[in-house]
């Protein structure tokens, strides 16, 4: 399935995801070299901020999600762009940890509802049997963005930061514009079975012993992102790399991905998303290793973002579609937010406790220990895909 071959209403919410992408990792990839090195902020203060944004976003956005389950998408997809379009820019007025904290809370709070709402959206377009390759096409997309954004940032950024800030505020009124113009007439809702109450919705998913243990164990696909996307190019500039080469390997790997996610997704869709994502942890586990034993600094900062790739390729869409399957019907909304909560703490503690494990045991022995963590994980992922298999309602 090719993204021609798509929903029309499909491909304005995949154009939208790519210009959104595109807009925010431009810039936020190198925020935390920008508030370490040119705002003069502590790396253990960054780290505290972006928890605090991302606990922001995660706790808010399970409301959203619930709350786009009643009112529908589009108007809260609408506002979350105009208003990240914004704050997003604002960066540039952070000189200390205070400003630095308030930013981070307005950005919270702004981004909450993207990501659950519009992955919602693009479950309500697709067909049942089709959701996880429409899910790749969409991360695919977002991956090609990624690569656009990212690459070029790093050699911009070695100039200044102010075009970047220019650059993805622009990139947020684009999507603002899509959702606006481009998504009009009605679009499908699935209503829940009954009656219910916003906080009945909200109850309803941390009460899901399926979903709680699910996201128990899946929670170390978002964090391992979080590390590559937000501790790696800390790591990297500690070793000696510029940014415009963090830059180049970030934007491989969203190479590789663009290339492979749908004909991996399309292959793996039906044997369902729980019994593949053993062998993605093991992968991410084994991209941990590479960076904290390859030799020479650029080697394994390459070969460790490479191997990550291949196991993005695969939890990357069978995460999402597996929490989809968990969500009882017209809570689909609800359980995205629930899992956006999920990410949003395992990104945002990426930086923290990295900072943390930096000063403690050095990068070397930081990524042993997440190494370890993960192939952990990937064991229990294994042993129990029957069984999440066996409790899936859609």
């Amino acid at each position: 399935m090719g993204f021609l071959e798509l929903d029309r209403r499909i491909r304005v919410v995949v154009t939208a995801n790519f210009v959104a992408v595109a807009a925010r990792m431009s810039v936020v990839t190198f925020l935390g070299i920008y508030f370490v090195r040119v705002a003069g902020i502590s790396l253990a203060t960054v780290g505290i901020a972006f928890l605090l944004e991302s606990l922001l976003r995660g706790a808010a956005a399970p409301m959203f999600g619930a709350l786009s389950d009643r009112v529908g998408r589009r108007a809260l997809l609408l506002a979350a762009a105009l208003i990240t379009a914004a704050v997003l820019p604002c960066f540039l007025l952070v000189s200390g940890p205070a400003s630095l904290l308030a930013w981070s809370t307005v950005m919270g709070i702004a981004g909450a509802a993207n990501m659950p709402v519009a992955t919602a959206l693009l479950l309500d377009l697709s067909a049942p049997e089709r959701r996880q390759t429409v899910l790749a096409v969409n991360y695919t997309g977002m991956s090609v963005a990624y690569t656009l954004g990212v690459m070029p940032a790093g050699y911009v950024a070695e100039q200044g930061y102010g075009l970047l800030a220019i650059i993805s505020s622009i990139g947020y009124v684009l999507v603002a514009a899509l959702y606006a113009l481009a998504l009009r007439g009605a679009l499908p809702l699935e209503r829940a079975r009954g009656d219910t109450r916003l906080v009945t919705d909200l109850l309803s998913v941390a009460r899901d012993r399926a979903f709680i243990g699910f996201a128990a164990l899946a929670f170390i696909f978002p964090f391992a992102m979080g590390q590559v996307v937000t501790a790696s190019p800390l790591f990297a500039a500690d070793q000696g790399l510029a940014e415009g080469y963090i830059g180049l390997v970030l934007g491989g790997n969203s190479i590789i991905v663009a290339l492979l996610a749908v004909p991996v997704a399309s292959r793996i869709e039906p044997m369902g998303p729980f019994r593949v994502l053993g062998a993605a942890a093991a992968l991410v586990a084994a991209a941990f290793v590479c960076y904290a034993l390859f030799p020479g600094a650029a080697a394994a900062y390459m070969a460790g973002t490479v191997v990550f790739s291949f196991g993005e390729l695969v939890f990357s869409s069978a995460v999402p579609a597996a929490v989809a399957r968990l969500a009882p019907p017209g809570r689909r909304g609800a359980y995205q937010g629930g899992w956006t909560l999920v990410q949003s703490l395992s990104m945002g503690s990426a930086l923290f406790l990295s900072g943390l494990l930096r000063d403690a045991i050095g990068w070397r022995g930081a990524w042993l220990l997440y190494a370890g963590l993960t192939l952990a994980v990937a064991t229990v992922l294994f042993a129990s895909r029957e069984r999440f298999q066996r409790t899936q309602n859609g």
